[in-house]
């Protein structure tokens, strides 16, 4: 966890598959995992995974699972066999959920890191109140990651902003896994809770995810370089 690249996540919010191979094929090397979300699976499937992963690369698959048990669990057991290294889904699904995932995680014979999503970064405190929920955005969090810990759960996706709240609570038990993350000047395009890599990194952050800030970049690598950069200045 000291090399700086490792902590990057590239997100692959690409339409299809040679989008997808062609960024794979510039960042290869530069980033530590590739994220492959609901657009690009939707599109490419299994077959994508395999694909990427048959070149050496790492891969969260970013599919948010919300489900019965029963469903959740095989769907998880599916990924296992994808040989994924990450898999996230819903922290409010509830334990019975979480505890099925992390059965059916445990018995695969290489698990991956199983990450409990919380509160999207999208999500505003007007959204929250608007689904009812009457804590803060942050409250709320801590919340959801208590039960997701107490059901086996050890990887979190939260903004940048539950970070210190998150480490005072649980230390460094669990890994933390930071989307919304946006290189200082860019656009914050639909992402309301968000933070630089620096700053997420400084917080305590794990992992940081960066999609669009890389991929639509007039150049993609040097805007990896760059990110890595402002990673391994936050580390020392």
């Amino acid at each position: 966890m000291n090399d700086a690249k490792h902590r990057l996540i590239a997100a692959l919010d690409l339409p299809d598959r040679k989008a997808a191979l062609d960024a794979v094929a510039q960042l290869s090397g530069h980033v530590g995992y590739f994220k492959i979300g609901l657009e690009l699976f939707t599109r490419e499937g299994p077959r994508l995974v395999e694909e990427i992963r048959g070149q050496g690369e790492k891969i969260f698959l970013d599919l948010k699972l919300h489900d019965i048990p029963n469903t959740v669990g095989g769907a998880v057991r599916s990924a296992c066999r994808l040989g994924v290294d990450m898999l996230s889904l819903h922290a409010s699904g509830g334990t019975a959920m979480l505890e099925a995932a992390c059965r059916e995680a445990e018995a695969s014979d290489a698990p991956p890191l199983l990450l409990a999503v919380t509160a999207l970064t999208s999500l505003s405190e007007e959204d929250a109140r608007m689904l009812g929920i009457a804590l803060p955005i942050e409250q709320w969090v801590q919340r959801l990651v208590e039960s997701a810990y107490r059901s086996g759960i050890r990887g979190i996706v939260a903004s940048k902003k539950e970070i210190p709240i998150l480490r005072r609570e649980f230390g460094h038990e669990v890994q933390l896994v930071i989307p919304g993350i946006r290189p200082a000047g860019a656009v914050r395009q639909d992402q309301s809770r968000t933070g630089t890599p620096g700053e997420a990194i400084r917080a305590g952050a794990d992992y940081i995810v960066v999609g669009r800030p890389i991929l639509q970049a007039p150049e993609p690598l040097k805007a990896a370089d760059s990110i890595v950069e402002e990673i391994r200045a936050a580390l020392i």
